[in-house]
């Protein structure tokens, strides 16, 4: 067997449908389009969505989902536990140190510390936002802090 003796099966491929090429072919005449109308022109049909002249479904729905408030404070959460395990004793707690520190990622961002965890480190966190179990936490170990 040579390259060139190669065929497809018998009766797996089939020729196209040549359309508009005479009566003979049958499919001559209108090219199988009907008569007359929308869908016998060029480009002619209605498109994907049309429901028949009704306000299409990606119309009634809405653009995007939900709502967003502009307004919303977005605070990044740094536990009291994380704060016992990166700093030492009597040390002072900022944005600029916990920044430097790489526990938050920007200087700009408001930071709120929650109560998760244990502390056992006097230390002086002033910062944008503390719960009252980190309050109280924090307080209990001898710190002190100072909301921004």
């Amino acid at each position: 067997m040579q390259l060139h003796d190669l065929t497809p099966a018998p009766g797996s491929r089939k020729s196209r449908k040549r359309i508009g090429r005479g009566h003979g072919s049958g499919h001559g005449g209108q090219s199988g389009r009907g008569s007359d109308g929308q869908g016998s022109r060029a480009g002619g049909g209605k498109g994907p969505g049309f429901e028949g002249g009704q306000t299409p479904l990606y119309m009634r729905l809405p653009k995007l989902p939900g709502f967003k408030n502009h307004f919303r404070v977005e605070y990044v959460v740094v536990n009291v536990s994380r704060l016992d395990d990166a700093f030492s004793k009597g040390d002072v707690v900022d944005i600029d140190v916990l920044f430097d520190k790489g526990i938050v990622k920007s200087k700009t961002a408001p930071v709120k510390v929650l109560g998760d965890g244990e502390i056992s480190k006097a230390l002086t966190v002033k910062v944008d936002k503390v719960s009252g179990s980190a309050r109280s936490k924090i307080e209990a170990a001898g710190g002190t802090v100072e909301t921004l």
